[in-house]
């Protein structure tokens, strides 16, 4: 009678043992996938809600894919060039991407206008041509972004990552949601714009540098390509040409002047304006 007691006891602290392993390990397991959830629902990996595509009614074919670069054969050294081309560390710099032709450039001021100092190749970003509507669309944006100290994530499940700030005043003025769009290091991406790891670590560096230097911010400008007049033909009838014309002031402006021009938001637009050649701007 007694070892059945014993047995019986057994039986039922085995039982409640395994309920409550079972339930712990449930609520692991549930804790985990929100947190996958929580990884991809914005930026980076995200999946898109519907499979409605904003751009399918755009008249703007998928962009060729163009091979994986993550770097340059026989590149120089981003420090080499500085030396060259003598522009100081912590310079204030300026970003410029291009979608359809899969390049960043990276500006530096020296004495009164910006000089070119080095254009990597995206190593891959996701969408067509056209901004970022919404959190999902798998699009990479398109408009003037603002990195500042914040910017900065050294702990990067991409290795090294630059969070552009999207959305924007202009994007919010049109209802436009998503975050954490990053330029990043690896070679995979969606939404954002991955560099690889080699091109990553010059480009973080250096807006390291000019932000240790005191600078308060720095501009990113993503286009869809060069906003030059045959470009700008082959697009004319897509439903964002008016969006790229708007853009293109800025644009021509940077290319007159070699000078980043001011820019503000205005009745839902872009607004440019010249800066002085003064060597406090």
């Amino acid at each position: 009678m007694q070892k059945f007691k014993q047995t019986k006891k057994s039986f039922f602290q085995t039982i409640i043992f395994h309920f409550r392993y079972n339930h712990v390990m449930f609520k692991v397991i549930v804790s985990l996938l929100f947190f996958i959830y929580a990884l991809f629902i914005n930026g980076c990996g995200t999946k898109a809600k519907t499979l409605k595509d904003i751009n399918t009614s755009a008249n703007i074919k998928p962009i060729k894919k163009l091979p994986k670069i993550c770097f340059k054969p026989n590149a120089l050294p981003l420090e080499k060039i500085m030396q060259d081309k003598k522009i100081k560390k912590g310079a204030q710099i300026y970003i410029r991407v291009f979608k359809l032709e899969k390049e960043l450039e990276l500006w530096a001021k020296k004495e009164l206008t910006y000089v070119l100092l080095k254009t990597y190749p995206i190593c891959r970003y996701s969408g067509k041509l056209g901004p970022k509507q919404r959190s999902g669309d798998k699009q990479a944006p398109e408009g003037i972004y603002v990195l500042t100290k914040k910017s900065l994530h050294p702990n990067s499940r991409y290795h090294l990552a630059l969070n552009i700030q999207y959305p924007n005043r202009y994007d919010r003025r049109h209802k436009r949601t998503g975050s954490n769009i990053m330029i990043h290091g690896r070679c995979s991406s969606t939404g954002c714009f991955a560099m690889g790891d080699s091109q990553i670590e010059e480009i973080y560096k250096i807006v390291k540098e000019t932000f240790d230097k005191g600078k308060k911010f720095i501009y990113v400008a993503i286009y869809p390509f060069r906003l030059n007049k045959k470009n700008l033909t082959l697009y004319k009838n897509t439903y964002w040409y008016d969006f790229w014309l708007n853009l293109k002031t800025g644009y021509d402006m940077f290319e007159e002047t070699r000078v980043p021009p001011f820019v503000g938001i205005k009745n839902k637009r872009y607004v440019f304006q010249k800066r002085g050649l003064s060597p406090y701007q």
